[in-house]
């Protein structure tokens, strides 16, 4: 009687195992770099592009000890993809002093609907002039017909030394919640 299941020598055995664990190390040996390298070449994506961190915008010292406000452009490096620009505006803010060591910062646009807010130091307010809305000097509205949602927005400050750090955040507009855009 003849056998159906023939046997297969076991020198094609030994040499299908070895070509089977060389492909797999030449696999890992091509996919680890290949890993690497995409991940290298996607990282700037995961990367924030301005916005959204510590940005250096003052001096204390050049911030009038009476509290007005005074108007500041932020300035800061900004990253998009693979592209790096090192000074770029982002934005204004206003910074005024609330005591010796300590600061408020206060976003330039309006939360109604984005225009830029002015100051105007004879009734020491805010003023937009998209909507004739005022805001008193710390942010808050002061005329409660006013359209605007919400106060103005207020950023976080840090001194280190003499200088004044902002987190810089740009924000949705129209809505009462105060939620970040970058």
């Amino acid at each position: 009687m003849s056998n159906p299941v023939e046997k297969v020598p076991a020198e094609g055995r030994r040499a299908f195992l070895k070509e089977a664990a060389a492909g797999v190390v030449g696999g890992c040996c091509l996919l680890v770099p290949a890993g690497a390298g995409l991940v290298a070449w996607l990282d700037p994506l995961s990367q924030p592009s301005g916005g959204g961190g510590w940005v250096r915008v003052a001096a204390l010292s050049a911030l009038p000890a009476d509290g007005a406000p005074r108007r500041v452009t932020v300035v800061s490096e900004r990253r998009d993809g693979w592209t790096r620009e090192p000074e770029v505006p982002l934005g204004a803010i206003y910074l005024r002093r609330t005591g010796e060591r300590s600061v408020q910062a206060l976003h330039s646009v309006c939360p109604h609907a984005g225009c830029f807010v002015d100051y105007r130091p004879e009734p020491r307010s805010f003023f937009c002039p998209c909507h004739d809305s005022t805001f008193a000097v710390d942010g808050s509205i002061n005329d409660p017909g006013s359209p605007s949602p919400r106060a103005m927005d207020g950023l976080e400050v840090e001194l280190k030394g003499d200088e004044v750090w902002v987190r810089f955040v740009q924000f949705r507009t129209g809505i009462k919640e105060k939620v970040a855009v970058s």
